[in-house]
């Protein structure tokens, strides 16, 4: 892959999309390229993944202008499902993705960090929906995501706007859930990475599963989907082992290949 890398640091994967000379922004060769990276990480292994962008100024600072300005009705539309596709791919991903949001989060950049479990960034972290001043609407699920996270209201004044917003306005409306100074903001990734890679590995998927179903329908619904899933976690080496070693205060001894019940 000649513009995303996967690189792997114990049991935390870090895929980073490399094209800082364009702001890292999104064209279908760097979709197409996301897709492996994904599709590559040894989920026997690796049990948290960080999504990032190469260099100082930027995430994502949007998809490829160029690539979308010749573009016909029908490519546009086709443009928009690959995006939406990758990005829903990432956002049902077994594993928590945390986005570590250095830079430009502008168009798909927000879209792709929405798509992810968890966004970090930096104090120099610009987010925004810019589209309608293109003469577009955002493609990659932006419309969608954004209200789900910020409320309808928030959502609706960040696109019809298409102001950008910083990194303080960004955690006070919920958009992310910290901001770091940029030289602390992988460490600190990799750090909330390590911790959810400490934890039960089939209870922290099932967790994401849990949580992105059950927003999809009715809490009726959703709780039945909890119940499920909970009783999934029955009798697996980690519930076994993690609540015998509760009780006799016992550190508890993590399975080799943890994926096995």
């Amino acid at each position: 892959m000649a513009l995303v890398e996967l690189n792997c640091e114990g049991a935390v994967g870090v895929i980073t999309i490399n094209r800082p000379e364009a702001l890292n922004a999104l064209n279908p060769q760097v979709l197409s390229e996301l897709k492996a990276a994904f599709e590559a990480v040894d989920q026997s292994v690796i049990r948290c993944v960080i999504l990032t962008g190469a260099g100082e100024k930027s995430f994502v600072a949007g998809a490829d202008i160029g690539s979308m300005s010749t573009m016909t009705k029908a490519e546009g539309e086709a443009f928009g499902k690959l995006g939406n596709d990758i990005f829903l791919m990432i956002e049902s991903f077994p594993l928590p993705v945390i986005a570590a949001v250095n830079g430009f989060a502008l168009g798909g950049g927000c879209e792709i960090a929405m798509s992810c479990d968890i966004r970090l960034c930096s104090d120099n972290a610009m987010f925004g929906q810019p589209e309608v001043g293109l003469g577009i609407t955002p493609g990659f699920g932006g419309t969608q995501r954004l209200a789900r996270l910020v409320g309808m209201g928030m959502a609706k004044q960040m696109l019809y706007t298409a102001r950008n917003i910083d990194a303080a306005e960004a955690l006070r409306i919920g958009l992310v859930n910290a901001v770091y100074p940029q030289a602390e903001l992988m460490d600190a990734a990799k750090k909330m990475a390590a911790t959810i890679a400490k934890n039960a590995p089939i209870a922290v998927r099932a967790c994401k599963k849990a949580v992105n179903e059950g927003m999809q329908v009715s809490i009726d619904k959703a709780v039945v989907i909890e119940e499920k899933l909970f009783g999934d976690c029955f009798e697996t080496h980690d519930q076994v082992e993690g609540m015998a070693c509760f009780l006799s205060k016992e550190k508890p001894k993590p399975k080799a290949q943890f994926l096995n019940k």
